[in-house]
Formats: C-alpha cells, sequence, structure tokens
C-alpha cells in the first residue's frame, strides 16, 4: 500500500502478536510524526532487548545474567517450584506477593494445533530440576485454557510417580462477576473449587 521505509514498519509491526494491520498503521505514523528523540529511545530499548537479556540457565526466566534475580534469591523457599507458560506469568505472580519459591517457565503450552508438543517445552529441565530431594511441590500454574489444561494434565501424569505433591491453581469466578456470564467451565471449576465457610 505505502512504498518504501513505511510499509516495511507497517509489516514489521504488524508480525507483532495482537497488532493487526491498522493497529501497525497507527503505530507506523504515530512513530512518523513523534520526536526524533522518542524515537531514538525506542530503537536503543529494542536494540538492548535483543543484545543484553537472555533467558535464565537454571529456570528459563527472562534475565540479564546467566541466572535470574528469584533464582539467585536465597531467601527464596527451594522446596516449591510453581511452573508457568511465560516470562511474564512470572511476573504477574510475583506482583501479588503471595508466592516465595521458585519458578520454571516452559516456554509455552502444548498446542497440538501449533505444532507444540512436550518435547518443545523445558519439560526435561524441569525433571532434572526435581530429582534434587530438596523439591517437595510443584505448582502448576499454566493458564486456564485448553493448551494450558493439557499441560496441566500431562505434567500431573508425569510427575505422579515421582512422589512430589503437585497442585493446580485455583481457579473459578472473578469480584465482580456475574454468574449469568461465566462459562461452563468457569463455573464448573469454580463448583469443584468450592470451600466450607464458617458460621
Amino acid at each position: 500500500m505505502y512504498e518504501g521505509p513505511i510499509q516495511t514498519l507497517i509489516d514489521e509491526l504488524g508480525r507483532l502478536p495482537g497488532i493487526g494491520p491498522k493497529s501497525a498503521q497507527r503505530i507506523a505514523f504515530h512513530l512518523l510524526n513523534s520526536d526524533r528523540d522518542e524515537v531514538e529511545r525506542l530503537a536503543t530499548a529494542l536494540r538492548e532487548v535483543v543484545d543484553k537479556v537472555k533467558f535464565c540457565d537454571i529456570c528459563f526466566n527472562v534475565s540479564e545474567d546467566t541466572t535470574c534475580r528469584v533464582c539467585r534469591d536465597p531467601r527464596r523457599d527451594q522446596a516449591s517450584i510453581c511452573v508457568v507458560e511465560e516470562s511474564k506469568d512470572v511476573a504477574a505472580i510475583e506482583r501479588t506477593r503471595e508466592f516465595r519459591g521458585l519458578y520454571h517457565v516452559l516456554g509455552g503450552a502444548i498446542s497440538p494445533i501449533d505444532h507444540v508438543g512436550p518435547e518443545d517445552l523445558h519439560i526435561a529441565e524441569l525433571l532434572r530440576r526435581l530429582s534434587s530431594p530438596v523439591v517437595t511441590e510443584v505448582i502448576l500454574a499454566t493458564d486456564p485454557n485448553l493448551e494450558g489444561e493439557a499441560t496441566a494434565t500431562y505434567l500431573t501424569r508425569l510427575l505422579g510417580p515421582t512422589g512430589i505433591t503437585v497442585s493446580r491453581l485455583a481457579s473459578g469466578l472473578p469480584v465482580g462477576g456475574d454468574l449469568e456470564f461465566a462459562d461452563e467451565i468457569t463455573l464448573g471449576r469454580a463448583f469443584s473449587g468450592r470451600r466450607a465457610v464458617g458460621v
């Protein structure tokens, strides 16, 4: 549609997840109309991400060093490992300040339609970590969707013989939500995860 660098930029932006052709075009023209300093800051940030950020050798979380800040922290509970799909999930859980253990980032979820099988994820590395007698619990915190459920089910079966306690994050109705708008899976989870309340 456009020619030269502007079309190249639109095409590259459009390849990013969640950015369609119209959003890519809007961002491209925003950058075109921005101050040079603003665009240079963005370009520098992109270069630094490519040059400096890597994945932790232990848990595969994003890090600037060979091991991430969570794995380096001696105050973390070494007995429990929370398994997540992506590094952004680690950040989400850390924001709650509820979990003080370690993490393991799978790098995705099992998805036959996308040709992602167990061998494409960091499952072998997880099993190596679980050979340590210190680890007593694995918390499965994969997404509550079809792929996340398939991954959690696979890991539950795989880890069963290890004797390590395997738990799954509870899921159910969001605070402030209405029952009539809840899907069947969410409502079913809410029922199966119900707990007694005191009088």
